[in-house]
């Protein structure tokens, strides 16, 4: 039997296999993206496909303490505009 592979939501800290949850990534310039096909290099936190989710990550500081960075305010409004273009997919 094949392992499914499990990851953490930043958001509400629930364990889920990882193709259930989108891959936020920090580039090796230091660019944080949203990763859809999760194949991008660098570091990688993981949120629920729900924008709650995304939002309790924002505001708890877990997405920066993820990069161990300071994520400015536009590119959080940015990472849910990119959450909600895909949240039907």
């Amino acid at each position: 039997m094949k392992k499914i592979p499990m990851r953490q939501c930043v958001g509400c800290r629930e364990m889920k296999p990882k193709k259930e949850l989108v891959r936020v990534v920090k580039s090796p310039e230091g660019v944080v993206s949203m990763d859809l096909k999760g194949k991008a290099p660098g570091r990688g936190a993981y949120v629920c496909h729900d924008r709650e989710c995304l939002r309790r990550a924002i505001k708890s500081g877990a997405l920066g303490r993820a990069f161990e960075t300071q994520i400015p305010q536009e590119l959080l409004a940015q990472l849910e505009e990119q959450m909600e273009a895909h949240a039907d997919v």
